[in-house]
């Protein structure tokens, strides 16, 4: 399922909880698709905190407690880590990431907690969803076969990844545009690993997160720009996307552009991949000006410019995904939209 699906999953799930009809959710990938982050980005959304466990790093005692002697009895300390309705709020998630990962004594411990919310004497608080991730078992991370009484505690979702849905948030998170364009040319690279060869970097959208870190400190570091983009996202996609960074040297004036002076578009592929980029970027930080519409507007006639229309619309779909309904207010959209209209149909 693709992430914009899933999270909306994950939304209701969240409102779900407080309503009492909640199902745990397990969260399926391969490493580096943010699995993770998903789950934080719903909790930041919702203004809810988010406490991450990772059961691959515990023994069962960490999660059931420490046994005591009161008095005559035995009693069992509850982990601080747990939601505490006084401590954390009577809402939140409560996020078991690597699950699979963990030793089956400590999965085993997790039974109860995820479907009876409870741990002994201790109670989930009612208002607290239960969301859970692992890495496949044909990703070569460390994992267990998940025990079928643990499997059928959660309802299960696989991320499928869509390069839309991640340039979307990565206009969102200020992603760099060269990275965006890069991705947009070469979109089989925004996740390409074989777990058969298991290397050490490779593209996933986590690195290529990583990839435009580098580029913020390295640009001006030509000598190490091409070793940190290797470093981050494998040899071959560094020195892709490298070759393509440095070719946008020949890169028309964006400026000029978002003025509405006629400018040709480029004939090369990754150049009008890179300057649709590029201008949906000029948009965003247009969004909330006095110059808002008449950027807009010059950046639609410009998208009916580029020698295949489908760059166009492809320009137009980000700009709106990205800045919104605001676009509809557009005098241009109309002009855009009636001269692209056979394509759609």
């Amino acid at each position: 399922m693709r992430p914009i699906y899933i999270s909306r999953v994950l939304d209701e799930e969240v409102l779900g909880a407080a309503k009492g009809h909640h199902t745990p959710v397990m969260l399926w990938g391969p490493p580096g698709v943010g699995k993770s982050q998903i789950i934080m980005q719903i909790g930041d959304s919702h203004d809810l905190p988010v406490i991450d466990i990772r059961l691959s790093q515990m023994e069962p005692s960490d999660l059931r407690g420490i046994p005591f002697k009161q008095q005559d009895k035995v009693e069992w300390a509850i982990p601080s880590m747990l939601p505490d309705e006084n401590t954390h709020g009577p809402a939140g998630i409560l996020f078991l990431d690597e699950i699979n990962s963990a030793a089956p004594s400590v999965s085993a411990a997790a039974y109860q907690l995820i479907l009876d919310r409870r741990l002994g004497d201790y109670q989930v608080p009612e208002g607290w969803a239960i969301f859970a991730a692992g890495n496949r078992q044909g990703d070569r991370g460390v994992t267990y076969a998940m025990p079928a009484p643990l499997a059928n505690r959660f309802s299960h979702y696989e991320i499928d990844l869509n390069l839309d849905d991640w340039v979307a948030w990565a206009y969102k998170n200020e992603i760099d545009e060269r990275i965006i364009g890069f991705l947009r040319f070469r979109p089989e690279l925004l996740f390409d690993f074989d777990p058969a060869h298991n290397p050490v970097s490779f593209p996933s959208p986590r690195s290529w997160e990583f990839a435009h870190r580098a580029l913020q400190k390295f640009d001006e570091l030509p000598q190490l720009l091409l070793g940190s983009l290797q470093a981050c996202v494998g040899p071959a996609a560094g020195i892709e996307c490298h070759a393509f960074i440095e070719s946008l040297d020949q890169m028309p004036d964006l400026d000029l552009i978002v003025r509405g002076e006629d400018v040709t578009a480029p004939e090369e592929i990754d150049l009008q991949y890179a300057v649709a980029s590029a201008l949906v970027g000029r948009a965003i930080r247009a969004q909330d000006t006095d110059d808002a519409h008449s950027i807009f507007g010059n950046i639609l006639k410009y998208a009916g410019c580029f020698p295949q229309r489908e760059m166009g619309v492809m320009l137009v779909s980000d700009m709106h995904r990205a800045i919104g309904n605001d676009l509809f207010e557009v005098d241009e959209f109309t002009e855009w939209a009636d001269s692209i209209a056979d394509l759609i149909l």
